[in-house]
């Protein structure tokens, strides 16, 4: 059941005498599949690593806290506290580094007042940070579902 477009009697030989082909080319669906592929390998990390805002809201699924997770809090007045205990900000950092040294994989949770400066709440990530905390993330109110 061939298709013949010149006169060569019906004959249908090869598909350089000008017969349709009927294949479908996948390549060029290959090429953008892998290039979607790389974009998302490289952004996917971002999203892991990003960091929530404090804001009053955020439409977000809550976090199950486990054993190995410590609360920092900034609260209205710029203090810092470090599972109720206040601590100054220069010695935020040398505290947490104990607390690695016996559990590397501890997760700190950091949670800040909305009306903090970004300064202070930046200074205090940077001061877990330098204490080796590999798993920092940000505490938010669940909000409405609405996009602000």
């Amino acid at each position: 059941m061939g298709m013949s477009t010149g006169g060569d009697g019906g004959n249908n030989h090869s598909l350089s005498s000008g017969s349709m082909m009927a294949d479908i080319n996948i390549t060029p669906l290959v090429d953008v599949m892998l290039v979607l592929l790389i974009i998302f390998m490289v952004t996917t990390p971002l999203m892991q690593q990003g960091v929530e805002v404090a804001l009053p809201k955020a439409a977000a699924p809550g976090l199950k806290s486990a054993e190995t997770t410590l609360i920092i809090t900034v609260d209205k007045e710029q203090r810092i506290f470090m599972a109720r205990e206040q601590v100054d900000l220069a010695k935020l950092s040398e505290s947490l580094q104990a607390m690695v040294a016996q559990n590397p994989d501890k997760q700190v949770f950091l949670k800040a007042d909305q009306e903090v400066p970004y300064g202070l709440v930046a200074q205090a990530m940077a001061a877990i940070k330098q204490a080796g905390v590999t798993k920092l993330g940000m505490v938010t109110q669940p909000g409405d579902g609405a996009a602000p």
